[in-house]
């Protein structure tokens, strides 16, 4: 049942985030958001705030992106510490 809370509140969120997000968000923007969400749930931080970091980090990513955003941050690392300053993430 809390997985299912986690879960429901990250597709809330999303939706939040990407109905203010740029036009060239496409349809796999959730897809790719979501498995961030997923990859980084035991980095103890908020849903909210993880949430927040993965959006952040999707719309800086091109639309033709072929790496997940965990493979895709390794090698952005001013995109990820401007992403986790913006989200709110402690002890990155």
């Amino acid at each position: 049942m809390k997985h299912t809370i986690v879960a429901l509140a990250a597709v809330a969120t999303l939706a939040a985030a990407f109905g203010s997000a740029p036009a060239r968000s496409d349809s796999d923007d959730v897809k790719w958001v979501g498995q961030c969400v997923k990859d980084n749930k035991d980095e103890g931080q908020t849903v909210e705030v993880i949430t927040a970091y993965c959006t952040c980090m999707n719309n800086k990513m091109s639309s033709n992106e072929t790496r997940t955003i965990t493979q895709w941050e390794k090698s952005h690392k001013t995109e990820m510490e401007a992403c986790s300053t913006q989200a709110g993430w402690k002890g990155r």
